[in-house]
């Protein structure tokens, strides 16, 4: 019998393989890689440093954590509207701001609530003002989308685009007007920087358990809200196709007004837990937090919930490591050079999904 031979595939074909071996890689851990960069660079160093331990990290990580759930809940408000209507609500981190003074201001210049205050009459004064700032916030996102978004909901994408644009800086303005230009300091009615407990090397301190006592059940709220409720469910219908939850009966109007509410009372809460958490308010934080929450709801996939939280958790964490590690005046582009990476590996965001087309 006559031995077979083999040929030899040509060396065109092997590269060709061979690249298409490494892009599925890439693909596939590229992502994994991105996200890790940091905290395995960092914790390498802390463990060949002289410190021989990973405390330092679980403290940049655990007050990222903490920092991030503020960041989530305004990222929800985002991924909320543009999951309705596709329109990135530019106005969301000033309503955020609005929330803080109202917060602060509520507590302090009409419950009277100060440092001399007991422990029950602050926690009675900041639940009181967590209530009406979350009313006040969602209230005054309902009015924007009724005066500013619902006329201009047929005309071309630009509009409404701009006009967010617009409403921002008119809060902005508002903000101004109603505390000056400079920073206002608020009273650490919670000493927020006192330790309560060190757990593992991590010191958790007051201002971490308020983050998290109250962004935590506010989301687990909502999205048990959205899933079960009959207006949950009208706002998942109207998110995948407005026309068709017309054809069923579906308000979309007031749907779009119920997901305004929503996003604006979240935003009202977190700008409590800020006020309270950095003690400091100002009339341009809107802009900063909702540059960095609107990259959280990108980065997490916009229109996805889980992935805006995801999102605003990853990108505290990143803040931390950043101020503490490399520097703050760095923060701002190791974060978008973050997002540019995720992107990169996977465009629809670390948990989006393809969404429909606008109409």
């Amino acid at each position: 019998m006559e031995a077979g031979t083999t040929t030899a595939p040509p060396p065109q074909a092997l590269s060709e393989g061979l690249g298409a071996t490494l892009s599925r890689l890439a693909n596939k851990y590229g992502l994994l890689v991105v996200l890790l960069a940091l905290p395995v660079y960092f914790g390498i160093k802390d463990l060949t440093g002289p410190e021989h331990d990973l405390s330092r990290l679980a403290n940049n990580l655990f007050s990222g954590l903490s920092n991030g759930s503020i960041l989530a809940l305004i990222a929800i408000g985002y991924t909320l509207v543009y999951g309705i209507i596709e329109l990135i609500n530019f106005a969301h981190g000033d309503v955020f701001m609005i929330g803080s003074f109202t917060a602060s201001q509520f507590w302090s210049s009409i419950l009277g609530v100060g440092l001399a205050t007991g422990t029950f009459g602050i926690a009675g004064g900041i639940i009181v003002s967590l209530i009406v700032a979350m009313v006040v916030c969602g209230g005054l996102n309902v009015m924007i989308e009724r005066v500013a978004y619902r006329p201009l909901r047929s005309a071309p994408k630009l509009a409404p685009l701009i006009t967010a644009v617009g409403m921002s800086f008119v809060l902005q303005n508002v903000g101004l007007l109603w505390l000056g230009g400079s920073p206002a300091s608020v009273d650490d009615l919670i000493h927020a920087q006192q330790a309560v407990a060190t757990i593992a090397g991590v010191n958790i301190q007051r201002a971490d358990l308020l983050a998290f006592a109250v962004t935590i059940p506010l989301v687990a709220l909502m999205v048990t809200f959205i899933n079960q409720s009959r207006l949950g469910k009208a706002m998942r219908a109207t998110a995948q196709d407005p026309e068709a939850a017309t054809l069923m009966g579906i308000s979309v109007d007031t749907t779009i007004s119920a997901t305004f509410l929503i996003g604006g009372m979240l935003a009202g809460a977190a700008g409590l837990v800020y006020a309270l958490y950095q003690t400091t308010i100002w009339f341009f934080q809107g802009f900063q937090a909702g540059l960095l929450a609107f990259t959280a709801a990108v980065m997490g996939g916009i229109g996805n919930l889980k992935g805006a939280v995801l999102g605003g958790l990853i990108i505290g964490c990143i803040q931390q490591i950043s101020d503490n590690r490399i520097g703050p005046q760095w923060t701002a582009a190791v974060v978008f050079a973050y997002l540019i990476l995720i992107m990169v590996f996977r465009p629809q965001g670390l948990l989006g999904e393809e969404t429909r087309e606008a109409g």
